[in-house]
């Protein structure tokens, strides 16, 4: 992602995945959707509602990734969507523990470090 978003348009993209189709969006998104129609995050459909790219559901995923790991460094014990936790796991940033908890790794730690001195 060479895009920096802001929180208000993560919650955008997050609201877009949530809405029904047809379903008329907020002015959270309202105030988001031209930006984030012109990086290609979201589209406009005929009927006026937004649908997710693949580059913004892959935005929005990656960004439920670095909270997740966020949220693990700080009380192993949080509840991980499934999706993130076999990402988390699969790439070895997070390790399942035998309290049946995750733990974070030394490399989900220089991911973190890394995320925290590149903040764009």
């Amino acid at each position: 992602m060479t895009q920096p978003l802001s929180r208000d348009e993560f919650e955008a993209l997050e609201e877009v995945h949530r809405l029904a189709k047809g379903a008329k969006p907020s002015a959270c998104v309202a105030r988001n959707a031209k930006k984030l129609c012109g990086i290609k995050m979201l589209q406009q459909r005929r009927d006026g509602s937004y649908a997710l790219t693949d580059k913004g559901g892959e935005a929005l995923f990656m960004h439920h990734c670095i909270k997740g790991l966020r949220a693990i460094a700080t009380d192993p014990a949080t509840r991980l969507e499934p999706a993130v936790a076999t990402f988390l796991g699969r790439k070895g940033h997070i390790a399942a523990n035998s309290a049946g908890t995750f733990e974070i790794t030394a490399k989900g730690r220089e991911c973190l470090e890394d995320i925290a001195s590149n903040p764009g």
